[in-house]
């Protein structure tokens, strides 16, 4: 109990995290400075990433299984809402390295002891739910322009998306919902997850925080929300090989674009 009154005690509310105006140019700064940490620790990147596409090959197979291929797509390219859930080793790493401190394997996942854990288990249950609402949300809109049709292959598939009326709704409601869950992980996220592992406050301010930085500098955190789906749909095209680089890079370099967000 001492400790959490302790913890109370010290945390920064909203109105005492100041928020920065960046550029087009931080954003660039910020790939370069991830990128140089992912090649100054290549294999831990590459190690932890390994996970994440894996996950998405294993639960798109189970998924067709089941002959829901209709949520393939879905299932995978939502696993962007919750990768800064795996990507917050990826920041430990950067900030020890900030730092100058040692960058092991073991070292970045010091935080869970820390008290900023519990604050980050919280935002990641609330990623997984937005992940979660958003294969629900998928599914609605296919079951209400496709019924309960299901299909032999995936190129029968796809053929009947590209070629047919319902088809290319599916495309445009999947792609506009699809960007609102985007978004609003990209507000929730893009600030929040760095700013529980480098101060002490509660996952509600780190939200905050993190909704008021994409506010203040939208167009430039669309622009990176771009700048990542571009990266992302890049390494995926790979077979997946190309996301043990393109991941680790972004994740590095969003400690830094958290970094040049809010002030010291």
């Amino acid at each position: 109990m001492n400790h959490e009154i302790a913890f109370r005690d010290i945390q920064l509310t909203s109105s005492e995290i100041e928020i920065r105006k960046i550029s087009v140019k931080d954003l660039l700064q910020s790939l370069r400075e991830g990128y140089d940490d992912f090649t100054a620790n290549p294999s831990f990147g590459v190690f932890l990433v390994i996970i994440y596409p894996l996950f998405a090959v294993i639960l798109t197979v189970s998924q067709v299984g089941e002959n829901l291929l209709y949520l393939a797509f879905p299932m995978v390219a939502g696993l962007t809402l919750i990768g800064p859930v795996v990507s917050v080793c990826l920041f430990e790493m950067s900030k020890r390295r900030e730092q100058e401190l040692e960058v092991s394997w073991g070292s970045s996942f010091e935080f869970v002891h820390s008290r900023s854990y519990a604050p980050i288990l919280a935002l990641s249950f609330l990623m997984m739910l937005l992940y979660s609402a958003w294969v629900f949300m998928a599914q609605f809109i296919y079951l209400g322009l496709f019924g309960a049709m299901s299909f032999a292959s995936f190129t029968e598939f796809v053929t009947e998306v590209v070629t047919t009326k319902p088809g290319g709704a599916l495309i445009v409601y999947g792609n506009a919902v699809g960007f609102i869950f985007a978004f609003a992980a990209l507000s929730i996220s893009v600030v929040g997850f760095p700013l529980l592992l480098d101060k002490p406050t509660s996952s509600a301010t780190a939200v905050a925080v993190s909704f008021r930085a994409v506010n203040s500098n939208t167009l430039v955190m669309l622009l990176w929300g771009l700048i990542v789906v571009a990266l992302l749909t890049a390494g995926a095209m790979l077979f997946m090989v190309g996301l043990a680089v393109v991941l680790p890079v972004l994740g590095h370099a969003t400690w830094h674009l958290y970094r040049k967000v809010v002030k010291e």
